[in-house]
Formats: C-alpha cells, structure tokens, sequence
C-alpha cells in the first residue's frame, strides 16, 4: 500500500543515488539540491511502498506571489509508473497549495520527459 509523506532532509541522499537511474541514465541531479528537502518540506511529498521511496515531489510556494504555488521537480520509480503515484502526489500537493491560499500552480518540464508522463 502507498503512503504519503512530507519529504525529510534525510531523504535527499537516497533519492540522489538513484535519481538518475529513474530518468534512464539523464543527469538529473545537479537540478534537485539538498536545500528543497530542508526548507519546502510543507509542500513537498514521499509517496513509500513497503517502506521505500518510490516517488517524490518538490514544490513551494512563491514567496512573490503568495497565491501562487510551483512544482519544481516530480519523480517516479520506473516501476511504478502509470500505478497513480504521480497523481497522488499532484493531488497531495494541490491540497497543501490551496489550504496556503494558493490559486494557481505552475511548473516547467521538458520536451524529453514526454516519455514520463501519465497522461
């Protein structure tokens, strides 16, 4: 069963080993620093499957436009994929967003990662 969980300092150094992994050998990990897993915790989530992270979100909200909210990184294990973890955790963040008074979310992602995606 999944669990969802705010992201903890300690989770930085096991996602790092293998994030490049989960996105097929793309050096990802100069894009995600330590500092999100310190100061976005409210609004960045571990989705856990039998106590393993199996993936994550990073998100904040905007210090200059306070009922804004941005997603800055979105990862899944490559075997968990089309399972809904990603939606999860979109959900789980929209949640978080709105009970800040955010009203919109926005977030960047590359042509690359059409792959990735759910949709």
């Amino acid at each position: 069963m999944l669990q969802l969980r705010s992201l903890d300092e300690t989770d930085y150094a096991p996602l790092i080993a293998v994030l490049d992994l989960w996105w097929g050998g793309r050096r990802m990990t100069a894009m995600l620093p330590r500092l999100f897993f310190a100061h976005f915790r409210d609004t960045s989530f571990a989705a856990e499957a039998d106590g393993t992270i199996v993936g994550f979100l990073v998100g904040f909200v905007s210090q200059t436009r306070s009922d804004e909210a941005y997603i800055h990184f979105v990862g899944v294990h490559p075997d968990y994929r089309q399972q809904g973890v990603g939606a999860q955790l979109y959900q789980r963040f929209f949640a978080a967003a709105r009970a800040l008074g955010c009203k919109t979310v926005r977030c960047v992602t590359s042509p690359v990662n059409q792959n990735y995606c759910d949709c």
